[in-house]
């Protein structure tokens, strides 16, 4: 079985890498382009013409890798049905905005039924053909509270949440890429703890994917992941800390999305009450970069909050 985890990031990683070789160029000719928002960041201009849908190569990449490494499982199935689903809504809208040419892409109400769907089929299957137990552990006091079928309620919101918390920290150059590299080996090493080998190996996958997109979305980045990644990547989080039932970890585990969040929830409603604003700029992101930290420093910080936050959820996780 150790070479299975070694197979699946390595394959991943060399797959994403021979996709981001192949795909960029394409991509370019295609004028598949990121739009850059007019009231971002100044310094963000000048990634307009920057393909996007990168996200495409990590999904094939996983794919790939899942059909030929062990072992089968129906949380298997699960995780690649989420992220694959999630994959697709925001392949979508990409397509929609950098290739047909219509800056709106898919409309918020759109997106977030093709989320919902998503969700409960998910929710589904897990009463259905996986039979995962509904019960919450609560860490530290060691309580497992039964929550019955108010649970599925719970992890449709974590599953929502976390798609659009990971795409709005998809901001900067590396950022979200980075940030995620570290959440997801976290719960590698949870799922080895939990010695859930499906989970760990797909973890693996993903962390492999992860770094070979990150040699091409680094500062300054050659391609942009788009919604097609940010917001599979969401679904993979979700379905991971579900399947494993780190629900509570998870708070820890993904705070950088948290933050991401909260700053855009905070600046809308204070705004709406105040006229004024507390951030710069949301996402808390560019708050940092206007501050004088730039891209990135900011990255850097982040990916600094990711490294703690995520060893106090691994270990809130193993008590």
């Amino acid at each position: 079985m150790n070479m299975d985890y070694a197979l699946a990031f390595g394959l991943a990683l060399v797959s994403t890498l021979v996709f981001g070789k192949i795909g960029i160029p394409l991509l370019q000719r295609l004028k598949a382009q990121q739009s850059i928002r007019e009231d971002g960041p100044q310094a963000h201009l000048a990634k307009a013409g920057t393909p996007t849908m990168g996200g495409l190569f990590m999904m094939l990449a996983l794919v790939i890798t899942v059909c030929i490494v062990p072992p089968y499982s129906v949380t298997l199935w699960m995780l690649l049905f989420l992220t694959l689903g999630h994959g697709a809504l925001g392949f979508s809208d990409d397509f929609i905005k950098a290739v047909k040419r219509r800056n709106l892409g898919l409309t918020a109400k759109q997106k977030l039924l093709g989320q919902a769907v998503l969700a409960v089929v998910f929710c589904y299957i897990s009463i259905a053909y996986a039979a995962l137990p509904t019960t919450l552990w609560i860490p530290l006091v060691d309580t497992t509270v039964d929550l019955g079928y108010a649970y599925y309620a719970l992890a449709f919101i974590i599953i929502l949440g976390t798609t659009n918390a990971v795409n709005l920290t998809d901001g900067l150059d590396g950022l979200a890429t980075s940030v995620t590299i570290i959440t997801t080996s976290t719960f590698a090493l949870l799922a080895y703890k939990e010695k859930n080998l499906p989970v760990l190996v797909f973890c693996l996958t993903i962390v492999g994917a992860l770094l070979g997109f990150l040699i091409f979305n680094r500062n300054p980045a050659k391609i942009f992941m788009g919604d097609t990644g940010s917001l599979a990547l969401g679904g993979i989080l979700a379905a991971i800390s579900v399947i494993l039932h780190k629900e509570i970890a998870f708070l820890f585990i993904g705070l950088v999305y948290i933050l991401e969040t909260l700053s855009v929830i905070i600046q809308v409603a204070y705004f709406k009450k105040t006229g004024k604003r507390i951030f710069k700029m949301s996402p808390l992101h560019h708050h940092f970069e206007l501050s004088g930290y730039g891209e990135v420093k900011t990255v850097y910080i982040f990916v600094a909050i990711a490294v703690v936050s995520s060893a106090i959820g691994y270990f809130i996780g193993v008590i």
